[in-house]
Order: C-alpha cells, then structure tokens, then sequence
C-alpha cells in the first residue's frame, strides 16, 4: 500500500485576514467571478472586508446565503447559484458545514474551493472530504472531493467574535485526531485518502494532541473575553491545520463512527460535532480498553474545556437501551471507520462501551449526568 499525505495547497491564518483574500487568490491564479457561499453570521461579519479585498483584487463576487445544513438539497443549490454567476472559484465562508456544502458543489462543477472558515469549530476547512446529512440532520454519507481547498485563510479576528462553544467543540473534534491516527498507523488501514499514512501525519496529529492539552483552558478564557491571544492563535492552528492533516492523512476510528451513531437520536441533533466526537473520544478508549489514566486524563481536559462527557450531556437524560441500541447499530454500519479498529466491533460492544463511557462520565463529573 502507498503512503498518502494530503493537504491544502496554500494555508493562511491571522488578525484580519480576510483582506488578504483576494490579492491571495490573484497569486494562487485563483480568478472570479467568485461566488461565496456564505453562513449569515460569517456575511453579518465579512461583508465590508470582501467588498474591500475583492476591490483590490479587481475581482468580481457574489454571495449565496447557506441554507443550514449540508444536504444534498443545499449542494444542488449552491450548484445552481454557481453556474447562475459564472463563478470560476467557489469559497466557502462560516462553519464546518458551510464549507463542506460549498466544497460538495465546487467538485461538483469541477471549480477551484477556498476555505474561510470563521471559526475554529472542527477540522473541516483543510480537508477534501464533506459530511453529508439529510434535511433532518441525520449523517448521510461522507463526499470525497477530487482535490484539497486551493487556499485556507482563517481570519483569527473572525474567529474571537464567534462563541467560545464552537471553539470548545473544535477541540472535541481536534481531541480525536490523535487517538484515532495512532489506531489506524498501528493497525496499518488506509486513511481518507486510500493510502497508509506517512511518519509526517502521525506526528501532526501528536503536535496537535500535546497542542490542546498545554493550550486549550488558556485559549477558551480568552476567546469567552474575544481576546486574540498567542494561546488563542495556536489552538486556531490545532484545531484547523494539524487535526484537519491528522486525520485525513491518517484516518479515523471510532470516535468519529460513533458521532455518526449519536446522530440517529434526533435529541442530538441541537449538539455541535465536536460535542458529539467527544464523547465519542471516551467510548473508543473504553471499547479499546485504554489504561484509566489515559481516560482520566481525557475525561479532565473535556470538563476543562466545557465538553460532555456523559449521555446526559447531549441530550439523552435517562438511559434508554432501545436507543442506546439504535446508536450502537449505526455506528456499525457496514464502511463506518469503527471498523478501523483493530478487532472485530458490534453493536452489541458499541452499546456496552456507550454505557460504561456514560457511567466513567457522571462519576467523573457527577453533575454532567
């Protein structure tokens, strides 16, 4: 099997970013007309900064309104407001699934995607992979996209004034990215990209790990005070660049399979994916049967950080096997990536680790139950 490494082809971050967009672009060979598909906070935000950078750049752009949700309803309409402008580049502004909707549509139409982001909420913005849901905010499928984002440029300023929740959740999200990279090197399975990973993408996906834990309370005080801090910058950086290379030219396990079985409860559909992949994060280390420090030391960074750690936490109070059941069996799903682990998994251990993860949680942080 080849070792793959993939990652965007140019990346960006920093205090008032967004006017180096288009002069960015220009350089990359990146020309309009330029449709934006944008999240209503990201236009609230980015408005007068786009007019201004695009300006500069002599470049023409529009704006398409996210619906919401990225559906296939939503790609087909970013699709059809795309060939409506001529656009020849698509970028994608707010959070994860915005940019995934809009990196859906730009393969679609076979155009160039720029990521930009505008918060550090998961580790979407880098990565050629879409999640997709259906209307109701079931996981769907995930989309492999033919190429990375031509440019990530992460607006820091930007990133502060969003809620310091979508921070926590993008280091829920960024939490997995180790656990699960050292599951899928050991176990030799292909990553997202269908090759073995390089010695480059473990020690990444490490680089973001230690990242987190020396950084991550420092930098959600100061994001809750929308303070940009050097702390804050990091994270920005662990969140996005090292988890997003992490885990695509790693792979991923069952945190994330898990995530996907959460969504069949409608009661989590109102919790953020990195809430979701953190819980997931403690269920893979108990159907690993990892040392009880390693899941101690898991269980302090999430109460650290804000992060649920029981059932309760997202949405499902009061333990209710049926669903529980229900969970188990769609993290199991024939292609889900729990099958990256290195045993045999069924729901039935999905279900059993679901609930001791849940008990490890409330003893843990009693008021979490």
């Amino acid at each position: 099997m080849l070792s793959v490494f993939s990652s965007p082809g140019h990346y960006v971050q920093g205090r008032e970013a967004t006017a180096a967009l288009g002069p960015e672009m220009l350089r990359l060979g990146l020309t309009g007309p330029v449709l934006i598909v944008a999240a209503p906070s990201a236009g609230r935000l980015l408005a007068e900064a786009w007019r201004a950078t695009f300006k500069d750049a002599a470049t023409d752009f529009s704006v398409h309104r996210f619906g919401g949700e990225c559906s296939r309803a939503e790609i087909a309409r970013i699709t059809e407001a795309a060939q409506d402008a001529g656009a020849g580049v698509i970028v994608g502004a707010g959070g994860g699934k915005a940019l995934d909707a809009a990196r859906a549509a730009a393969d679609d139409l076979g155009l160039p995607f720029v990521s930009c982001p505008t918060a550090a909420s998961n580790d979407a913005p880098c990565s050629a992979l879409s999640v997709i849901y259906t209307e109701a905010g079931e996981f769907e499928a995930y989309q492999l996209v033919a190429r990375n984002p031509a440019l990530v440029l992460v607006d820091s300023s930007a990133v502060v004034q969003a809620p310091a929740r979508l921070f926590s959740a993008g280091m829920g999200d960024a939490l997995a990215t180790w656990y699960e990279a050292r599951t899928c090197v050991a176990g030799h399975v292909k990553n997202m990209r269908g090759g073995a990973s390089t010695r480059s993408a473990a020690a990444l996906a490490e680089l973001c790990h230690r990242t987190l834990l020396a950084d991550g309370p420092a930098a959600l005080s100061a994001v809750r005070q929308h303070l940009l801090t050097p702390a804050v910058e990091r994270l920005i950086e662990a969140n996005t660049l090292l988890s997003g290379l992490g885990f695509e030219s790693s792979g991923l396990a069952a945190a994330h399979a898990v995530h996907n079985g959460l969504t069949a409860a409608p009661q989590t559909h109102s919790f953020l994916h990195g809430e979701k992949v953190a819980f997931g994060v403690v269920t893979q280390l108990v159907l690993e049967g990892a040392p009880n420090s390693e899941v101690t030391q898991v269980l302090q960074f999430c109460r650290d950080v804000g992060l649920p750690v029981t059932l309760g936490g997202l949405g499902l109070a009061g333990i209710d096997h049926t669903l529980v059941r229900t969970i188990a069996e769609r993290t199991v799903a024939p292609g889900e990536t729990i099958h990256n682990e290195p045993f045999p998994v069924d729901a039935a251990m999905v279900a059993d680790a679901l609930l001791a993860a849940d008990s490890l949680g409330r003893e843990f942080s009693p008021a979490a139950g």
